[in-house]
Order: C-alpha cells, then sequence, then structure tokens
C-alpha cells in the first residue's frame, strides 16, 4: 500500500471543500445580517431642523423632523445670551405669543411643530430678542441613537441625552 499525503486524501479534499464552503456561507450571513440591522436603522433615521420664520407682522420659530423615522425630543435648552430660560414667557419680548410644548415629545417624519407662534404689530421686538436666543435640542431614534443640534442644523451624534435640571426648558 502505498503511503499518501493526507491533503491528498478524497476524503480529506471532500472535508476541507465542505469546510470551506460553511465558512464562506457564515461569512455571507453575518454580513447579510449587519447590513439588514444598518439599513433598519438608516431607513428610520430623524433628522431635527430648527428654523425661524419672520416677516413685518409675523414671527415664529420651527422644527421639522426631515428625516426617515419619528424624533423623540428628550430635552430643549433655550438660552437668551444671560441664563437659560424656563418658558418662552421668560422673554419679555414673547409674553403675548401663542406657544406649543417642545421638550419630550415625538416628532414624526416629515412632520413640524411651531413652538412659538405671533401675528401682529410687534414682530419687529421678536426679531430683535431673536439675535440673542439659541436653542438646542436632543433627540434620538427609535433605536436610542442620539443626536443634538441648534440653530446651525448640524446634529451631532452623541452617546444619550443628558442635562441639567437648571438648564432644561419646561415647555
Amino acid at each position: 500500500m502505498q503511503n499518501q499525503k493526507w491533503y491528498k486524501n478524497p476524503e480529506m479534499i471532500v472535508a476541507l471543500s465542505a469546510l470551506l464552503i460553511g465558512l464562506v456561507t457564515a461569512f455571507t450571513s453575518i454580513y447579510s445580517a449587519y447590513v439588514d440591522r444598518e439599513y433598519a436603522r438608516a431607513s428610520v433615521w430623524p433628522r431635527l431642523e430648527i428654523f425661524r420664520s419672520y416677516n413685518s407682522n409675523a414671527f415664529s420659530y420651527g422644527v421639522n423632523n426631515s428625516g426617515t423615522g419619528p424624533a423623540i425630543i428628550k430635552y430643549a435648552k433655550v438660552y437668551d445670551g444671560s441664563k437659560y430660560l424656563k418658558m418662552w414667557k421668560d422673554v419679555e419680548a414673547f409674553k403675548n405669543i401663542r406657544q406649543s410644548h417642545l421638550s419630550n415629545r415625538t416628532l414624526s417624519p416629515q412632520k413640524n411643530i411651531t413652538p412659538v407662534s405671533y401675528t401682529g404689530n410687534d414682530a419687529q421686538k421678536l426679531a430683535e430678542a431673536d439675535k440673542l436666543i439659541s436653542i438646542e435640542l436632543c433627540y434620538c431614534s427609535i433605536y436610542d441613537e442620539c443626536w443634538l443640534t441648534d440653530r446651525e442644523n448640524r446634529p451631532l451624534p452623541i452617546e444619550a441625552c443628558f442635562i441639567e435640571d437648571e438648564q432644561r426648558f419646561l415647555q
């Protein structure tokens, strides 16, 4: 009987081929699952944009979700140049405005909210007060991926939304 090398044995060639096919199949399955997860995350990606609207007799702030998934707004910070605000009426010029809730809400994709709206002769006063106001929102997707955005509308990915109570906007 002739002594053959182990890798030339037909049974070993079949076994190594089966092993190689199994490894390729496992790699393909893992990669496919990764792509599916990324696609699922991308299909529900929120993107909040803060905007201001002003003309001679109307003033408003708005928040639009231009993403593909719901945005869960965790908190809002509103700063007027000297202190963090709790409510819009904390700014003298904003005393007589129509207001809506901004913090702790869910904004559906392609929807917007108008947290501040004013129509009247004092719109110029609100536009002047607006020069000192900064707004920051922290929001998350349904997969708990979170972003921080401000009036420049450049979302910054963050680990989670944390805020100190004295900075939290309550409205």
